[in-house]
Order: C-alpha cells, then sequence, then structure tokens
C-alpha cells in the first residue's frame, strides 16, 4: 500500500501544478486581459507555443489520472504490470513538464514582446532580449521594466509572474515526476508492499 499511497499523492499533487500551469498559460496569452493583442501576434513566442497548456497541462493531468488508477489495483500480476505502465506514464510526463520548464525560462530570460519606441517611431518586437553589447538582461535591470514597454501596459511584470510561476510549477512536475519513476521502479520490483 505504501507505493499505492505515493502513486496517490503524486497525483494529487500533479493536478493541483497542471492547474497552475494551464491558467498561467493562459493568461500569458492575453495581456491587460484583453483578447487583441493574441489576435493580432502582440504575444510572447513562447506563450504562444502554449507548453503550459498540452506539456505540463493536459499530458501530465492524464498521467495524474493513470496514477490514480493504478493505486487502486490490486493482484500481484496486474499491480506489477500498472507499474511497468506507470514509469512509461512517468517518463512521457517527465519530458512534458521538462519541456514546458525550459520554454518557460526562456520566455522568461527573453522579455516580452510589446511595442516599445525606437529612433523613429514605435515598433512591435521584444526590446529587453539579452544582448552582449548593451545589457545582460532585464531581469538584472529593474530600471528597464517600467520605461521600455508600451503596450501592453505591465507587460514586463505580467511576464515575469507569469512565466516564473509557470516555469516553478512546472519544474516541480518534473522532481515529482522523477520521484514517481522511482516509485514505480520500486513498486515493479517489491510489489505492492502493505
Amino acid at each position: 500500500m505504501c507505493v499505492s499511497r505515493c502513486l496517490q499523492s503524486v497525483a494529487v499533487s500533479l493536478v493541483a501544478l497542471a492547474i497552475i500551469c494551464i491558467l498561467s498559460n493562459i493568461l500569458l496569452l492575453i495581456p491587460e486581459l484583453k483578447i487583441h493583442f493574441l489576435m493580432e501576434g502582440h504575444v510572447t513566442r513562447e506563450a504562444t507555443w502554449v507548453t503550459g497548456l498540452w506539456g505540463s497541462g493536459l499530458v501530465v493531468l492524464v498521467g495524474a489520472r493513470a496514477f490514480v488508477q493504478t493505486s487502486q489495483t490490486r493482484g500481484c500480476c496486474a499491480f506489477r504490470r500498472q507499474m511497468l505502465c506507470q514509469v512509461v506514464y512517468s517518463c512521457v510526463c517527465l519530458l512534458a513538464a521538462g519541456f514546458c520548464s525550459l520554454v518557460s525560462f526562456t520566455g522568461l530570460s527573453q522579455g516580452p514582446h510589446c511595442l516599445y519606441n525606437t529612433t523613429s517611431t514605435p515598433v512591435w518586437g521584444v526590446p529587453l532580449q539579452p544582448q552582449p553589447d548593451r545589457h545582460a538582461g532585464y531581469l538584472y535591470n529593474r530600471t528597464l521594466w517600467s520605461g521600455v514597454c508600451l503596450k501592453p501596459r505591465g507587460v514586463v511584470q505580467w511576464n515575469v509572474v507569469l512565466f516564473s510561476v509557470m516555469g516553478g510549477a512546472s519544474g516541480l512536475q518534473t522532481v515529482l515526476c522523477s520521484a514517481n519513476i522511482l516509485n514505480s521502479v520500486l513498486g515493479l520490483i517489491l510489489g505492492q508492499g502493505d
């Protein structure tokens, strides 16, 4: 039963983290809570990949559902067969959550897509990207946060918070999936336990 309880605990945690990733990614797509930025293509590229929806969201939710179903399996052979499936589910979830985490931290480091002033006229782009000759990135210089982007308002803080939350949640998912791989391998070898 120890393996089963661990599966249930991991599943509950993964569901909560998946919901956080889904909501964060949806909010990243609608800065200022206005859809027209998304429709006009003025959203950060990494947010439009929607890895929080499909990677750390739906794929992890399917895996979590399978973890709960396996935790209720009885019988030695059936349980071991399910543990083998859990190793596969956990590896898929690990890859999906890891990819979402990588994309989130890339989006965080690159900066938001916004309207900013150039020497001649305002243009849409990614003005806060790290550049070796100018600056190491906006994350290390908070004075850039309020003065560079004209539209959407507050987009720098919006992206920093949401990409950080999504990256952190998907990072925790990778840790939980890694632990679940170990748990499933132990369950495969040792059985259900008491």
